[in-house]
């Protein structure tokens, strides 16, 4: 059973399926108007994370992440830059998949764009306007707050509590709102500006939109889980949740939020803050790997930093798993130890504790090792565990498909040696090796080479 923090009711619960085996995921995905940043990294590689456990399980699980391909920053670049708007979507669009490939996230069931839902968003603002709880202004339709039921809930505040806008004031004729946390549904379009026809004037709908719509049409009312950082949870979300509540449809039934990345001075990583890491250049830099061993040994809810000292630590436990893959190619196929799998099970199931089932890991592959070092005939159990426990995290763990097929061939040649009881050979073809620059390891299941 899996329990999870859900931030309506501020409290760890289970997540409960609407439809048995199955799971279905809504995660807010980003704006294309600029490079991913590192907190886009770990906005993404805590839900993959979540899913693979979840398939792991044997649950399917539908995972549905927008594309934001219409907003007034990208109209802001488009016109600073002199080039049209779609110019930098589909460009930076291009960029975020080529991270999001390098990071290894596994692409999204369906990843919708807002500029393809705009007519089904013309459609729900009209029904609000029908229902009375959204009115019109000088620049746009907004929705009244006030006749949302429990409107706040994210946010554990009442809405007299909240500050004005929610994400919206500085437009032409916010002072004609009804309420301050009233917030724009449909931006009518300025000249020159991208727009769509409307009823009510052309424009383009406002950002807090499009997820209302897209989530519904492609999961249904009442999906099991609505994702994204602590920073959507106000106004973003609380914003989704209020269209929702107020057509009478039923929303997420769990709200799962994860912590910031903060710089040195535990300030929130944002491009408008310009303390941007540029995921791409991480991805340079350093192992990618790495980057989702720092998440794995961190609550996915808590705030951390990620710095050199943070990922040199990650790319050398790494190194140490790619060491143990390498020494293990060889081991015979083996079914995990059931009770390693049933403590991974217990930690994942604990409001996703990450950092429990890594130690875990890295405790089974200590174990492993120990056991191969005796030649304990519960060796090849354990190595499945570990490489398991590996596979569900998304570590993909090298071996000897990194290691040259001539080398490959002398390891094997030495194997031969030894097996003849050349010794002499053996150890000349050893010491060929490691003048070579290569580790050599040779246990009963053979001899194995790593840098």
């Amino acid at each position: 059973m899996l329990r999870l923090h859900d931030t309506a009711t501020n409290s760890v619960r289970e997540l409960a399926l609407r439809e048995p085996g199955k799971v279905s995921i809504y995660l807010c995905g980003p704006t294309v108007y600029g490079p991913p940043h590192i907190g886009h990294g770990r906005a993404t590689l805590e839900y993959d994370i979540l899913r693979r456990y979840l398939e792991w399980t044997g649950l399917d699980v539908r995972l549905v992440s927008n594309i934001t391909d219409i907003e007034d920053k990208i109209i802001a670049r488009a016109e600073r830059e002199g080039r049209p708007w779609q110019d930098i979507t589909t460009k930076c669009e291009r960029v975020w998949f080529e991270a999001m490939d390098g990071i290894n996230v596994a692409r999204p069931t369906d990843v919708p764009r807002a500029t393809e839902y705009v007519d089904e968003m013309v459609d729900m603002i009209a029904e609000l306007i029908s229902r009375e709880n959204a009115y019109q202004t000088s620049d746009g339709i907004y929705l009244s707050t006030e006749t949302v039921e429990d409107y706040g809930l994210l946010a554990h505040q009442d809405i007299d509590d909240m500050l004005a806008g929610g994400g919206e004031r500085e437009v032409v004729g916010a002072e004609e709102k009804r309420h301050p946390a009233d917030f724009v549904l449909w931006k009518f379009s300025k000249l020159g500006e991208p727009s769509w026809p409307s009823p009510w004037g052309d424009g383009r709908p406002g950002w807090h939109s499009e997820c209302v719509v897209m989530s519904l049409d492609l999961l249904g009312e009442g999906f099991d889980l609505h994702c994204g950082g602590q920073d959507l949870r106000f106004p973003h979300h609380e914003n989704e949740r209020a269209q929702a509540v107020a057509l009478g449809k039923r929303f997420a039934n769990h709200w799962m939020h994860h912590g910031f990345i903060v710089d040195a001075e535990g300030e929130k990583m944002s491009k408008s803050l310009g303390n941007v890491n540029n995921l791409l250049d991480l991805i340079e830099a350093y192992d990618p790997r790495a980057y989702r061993m720092v998440l794995l040994q961190s609550r996915y809810s808590s705030p951390i930093s990620v710095n050199g000292d943070t990922l040199d630590a990650a790319t050398k436990a790494m190194a140490g798993l790619d060491a143990f893959a390498a020494r293990t190619e060889g081991v015979r196929a083996s079914e995990s130890d059931p009770a390693v799998l049933d403590a991974f099970r217990a930690a994942m199931e604990d409001d996703l504790d990450t950092p429990k089932a890594t130690a875990l890991l890295f405790d089974t592959v200590r174990r492993a090792n120990a056991a191969l070092d005796a030649g304990d005939p519960s060796a090849p159990t354990l190595v499945a565990s570990a490489h398991e426990i590996a596979s569900v995290f998304g570590l993909v763990l090298g071996g000897a498909a990194d290691v040259p097929v001539e080398v490959l061939a002398r390891a094997k040649a030495l194997d031969e040696a030894r097996s003849a009881k050349d010794f002499a050979a053996a150890d000349a073809i050893r010491a060929e090796l490691q003048a070579g620059g290569w580790t050599v390891e040779t246990s009963k299941v053979g001899t194995v080479v790593r840098r």
